[in-house]
């Protein structure tokens, strides 16, 4: 990772941002949000299209031969990126309160959100397996109490490391990915760096970098996974104004 040259990039789109058009970024922000739903939702097994997705966000119509559940999920995944947006607008720190209400916009229409599991749960295909309930309560207590304190990680890596630690605890029924996906933004947008999408085309070595940190303790691959996103976000941005 060249933290460095992520920090240049950023100072120059900022400078670009206060001297340009916001016109010029909110149709690029449209399509990264309709990107982002579909990708999200995708890497979980929702079969809309992108195409579909767009249809349903931005043209507000019904998807035929597509489950109620599928299509509430790409609903409230946009829901719940608007709420992360107000969050940072109002320079809220990342709590556990805001997690659990991420998650429950997510969830909304499909389970009861926001609370805690109380059964085992094993993530397909991982050899990492998720803390039993007792555990997993502490655990994700100790996440919530190191998330702010975390001053040996630059924003890239806290973001990543949120990521990575939310999901080895696998608090939740379900929506562990989508909620860990969302609280990765959350930090690097804290930090002033653009929100990112993981292409579904790269969700096997997404899930290899997870179980990376999950079994061994190494979080440089996904850091780095999640840098080159990021740095990719960068770019295309000033590639608007060149």
């Amino acid at each position: 990772m060249n933290y460095e040259r992520l920090l240049d990039k950023k100072e120059k789109l900022l400078k670009i941002q206060t001297s340009n058009s916001e016109n010029i970024f909110e149709n690029f922000n449209k399509a990264f949000e309709i990107e982002y739903a579909h990708n999200s939702t995708a890497i979980e097994g929702n079969t809309l299209t992108l195409i579909e997705t767009k249809v349903l966000l931005e043209d507000k119509i019904s998807i035929g031969r597509k489950s109620l559940r599928e299509i509430y999920e790409v609903v409230n995944h946009n829901k719940a990126f608007s709420y992360v947006k107000n969050c940072i607008a109002e320079d809220k720190p990342l709590d556990e309160n805001i997690v659990k209400d991420i998650h429950s916009i997510l969830m909304e229409n499909i389970l009861v959100g926001g609370i805690y599991r109380n059964v085992d749960v094993r993530i397909t295909g991982a050899k990492h397996k998720p803390p039993v309930p007792s555990e997993m309560y502490y655990q994700i207590k100790d996440f919530f109490s190191n998330l702010n304190f975390k001053s040996d990680l630059n924003p890239i890596e806290l973001a990543s490391w949120t990521h990575a630690e939310f999901v080895k605890i696998h608090p939740f029924v379900d929506g562990n990915g989508r909620t860990s996906r969302l609280i990765t933004n959350y930090q690097l947008m804290k930090h002033g760096f653009l929100p990112v999408s993981v292409n579904k085309e790269d969700k096997l070595d997404y899930f290899n970098f997870l179980e990376e940190y999950a079994v061994n303790g190494n979080l440089e691959p996904f850091a780095d996974f999640v840098a080159e996103l990021e740095e990719r976000q960068l770019d295309e941005y000033l590639s608007i104004i060149r």
